[in-house]
């Protein structure tokens, strides 16, 4: 193994998680390809092959969407989200691509203090090798458990 592409990586996970957790929007979008896939879904649904998913978003532009949405028309209890990620296990390297997964975990916060375990899972990633770096071309989200508490605002 490439030890220096696992460094990449394995940076670029952590990168991830700490945009999403301060609310770096665009820093979060732009780790993504033009064309790319982005979903939450049930274990369940995955392993089953089956298409439904808690969010699915198709383009750089409808996760941008996304954003507007969670910044100026979403209203909803305010709350911080935590990741722990663990170290990526990466699958296969085809050229430019790496397909990649890694186990996660994330915490909410809300205003009282309280936080509580939100969601847990793993990513499932196809990330492209290009010249501005690694980029996002799929990151699927599955979540362990058979719902989300309350409602999915943010990006996971």
């Amino acid at each position: 193994m490439d030890m220096q592409l696992y460094l990449q990586v394995n940076q670029f996970y952590q990168d991830y998680a700490a945009a999403v957790d301060a609310e770096q929007w665009e820093n979060w979008y732009e780790m993504f390809i033009d064309d790319c896939l982005y979903r939450v879904q049930s274990r369940e649904n995955y392993d089953q092959g089956l298409p439904l998913a808690a969010l699915s978003l198709d383009s750089k532009g409808m996760l941008k969407d996304r954003i507007y949405g969670i910044t100026e028309t979403i209203f909803h209890d305010p709350y911080y989200q935590r990741h722990l990620v663990s170290a990526p296990r990466i699958l296969t390297v085809d050229n430019d691509l790496v397909e990649s997964e890694a186990s996660y975990a994330v915490f909410r916060t809300k205003s009282d203090g309280v936080s509580q375990v939100f969601n847990v899972g793993r990513y499932i990633d196809r990330l492209r090798q290009t010249p501005d770096g690694l980029k996002l071309e799929s990151r699927i989200c599955v979540f362990d458990s058979e719902m989300i508490l309350n409602s999915l605002i943010y990006p996971i």
